[in-house]
């Protein structure tokens, strides 16, 4: 279990799907003040990702539902400033891997009251599927099989 430290400016936690690996890190602001990070300025309640804001990224109204999705279940939507740091793969694995990523920042808070909430939802568990690796002679396909003459 991670250990509780008190006085830090941020909470942090990995998030991974498939080839996507996504630092979040949940800064936690009193009101009307707002932290900076590297060169920016992030209030309390704003998503910067790679240092953009959600709203400069081309995600669409669904995608930024289901990334807020930990902070609304959680009813923490203006208690952080979360910045993330995502690689590799592509946009819905980057996506899932934001989002584990978020809720287990989230247990670090406070595990006790969040981890029942997050679990029956289905934000802890990461999805372990990849995708298959090639086979050697079926054609750069990982399944494909070599056409069998008829006659």
């Amino acid at each position: 279990m991670v250990k509780k430290v008190k006085d830090l400016s941020y909470y942090e936690a990995v998030g991974r799907r498939k080839q996507s690996v996504a630092r979040v890190r949940l800064y936690l602001i009193k009101k009307s003040a707002e932290v900076e990070v590297g060169k920016l300025k992030i209030k309390a309640g704003e998503i910067f990702i790679n240092n953009k804001s959600i709203d400069e990224t081309s995600f669409k109204a669904y995608k930024k539902t289901f990334l807020s999705f930990p902070l609304t279940l959680t009813k923490n939507e203006k208690r952080f400033a979360v910045s993330i740091i995502v690689n590799g793969g592509g946009t819905t694995g980057q996506l899932d891997a934001m989002v584990h990523g978020i809720s287990r920042a989230l247990l670090v808070v406070d595990n006790e009251a969040y981890r029942p909430l997050l679990k029956t939802n289905g934000l802890l568990t990461r999805d372990p599927r990849k995708k298959e690796t090639r086979k050697v002679g079926t054609g750069g396909k990982s399944r494909r099989m070599k056409q069998s003459p008829k006659r």
